[in-house]
């Protein structure tokens, strides 16, 4: 089975049935952090899907992978480096615990696509 650290881009795509993530509904292992949860839960709300919340905590959460204060620094260098393409603190986070547990980091951000161990899906 393939593991995949889902970004809150992937999560979303997967939940709006986008055909170039099809693939990764089945047979892939994901892997994600409780930041990527809160950003989905925004996307609920913002779309008018409150009361898809709780099962959403209850079946993302078991996905969650915590991270670390050299993850947090990581991430930070990495926001500094790339200052200049304004990447999120949650997407930097996410790209080191893919890092860490070595999967690719699965997105369809293009300010990821040409970094290094990242599987980009528009």
């Amino acid at each position: 089975m393939t593991k995949y650290f889902f970004d809150t881009y992937a999560l979303v795509e997967l939940y709006k049935g986008s055909p170039t993530y099809a693939k990764y509904k089945e047979e892939v292992k994901i892997l994600l952090n409780k930041l990527n949860i809160q950003e989905f839960i925004y996307f609920l709300i913002r779309e008018g899907k409150t009361s898809e919340i709780e099962e959403s905590f209850r079946l993302l959460g078991k996905f969650n992978v915590e991270y670390d204060n050299e993850i947090l620094i990581k991430a930070a260098e990495m926001k500094f480096k790339y200052k200049d393409e304004r990447l999120s603190y949650v997407d930097c986070i996410g790209y080191y615990l893919a890092k860490k547990h070595k999967v690719k980091f699965l997105t369809g951000d293009s300010k990821f696509e040409d970094k290094e161990n990242v599987e980009f899906v528009r």
